[in-house]
């Protein structure tokens, strides 16, 4: 099966250049999600926590119209600017409010800030 390219109008595309996503045989690949808003476009205010769960809901939105859901999540990348969570506190509360019956492997990277005001980013590879 070819892979191929996903979108949904029910959740914010990075950009022209970026997919939502990647559909490939039975498994779904998450591109960097951030917290913004459908109806802007926009980030939303309220800082790291508001953008944390915005990313979250924005990847679940993805995930479920694609025929997937938070449960089928096996490896999931979130990536935070440096400092913005340092004992990682806001993220893991944030994380198990959607991770209810599996905990997917993971990855957490700290990185310099992104563009923009963008203080957090996911990714993750799914099961459909």
């Amino acid at each position: 099966m070819e892979p191929q390219v996903f979108h949904t109008p029910n959740a914010p595309r990075p950009n022209a250049f970026v997919p939502q996503a990647v559909i490939a045989g039975e498994f779904i690949f998450v591109s960097g999600t951030v917290g913004a808003d459908l109806s802007t476009g926009k980030l939303i205010e309220g800082g790291y926590e508001a953008q944390v769960t915005r990313a979250f809901e924005n990847l679940k939105t993805i995930l479920e119209d694609a025929g997937s859901s938070m449960d089928k999540v096996v490896k999931i990348t979130t990536f935070m600017v440096a400092g913005s969570d340092p004992d990682f506190s806001i993220t893991n509360r944030v994380y198990a409010s959607f991770f209810k019956k599996i905990t997917p492997a993971r990855s957490a990277p700290q990185v310099m800030p992104f563009p923009g005001g963008i203080l957090f980013s996911v990714e993750c590879i799914a099961v459909i």
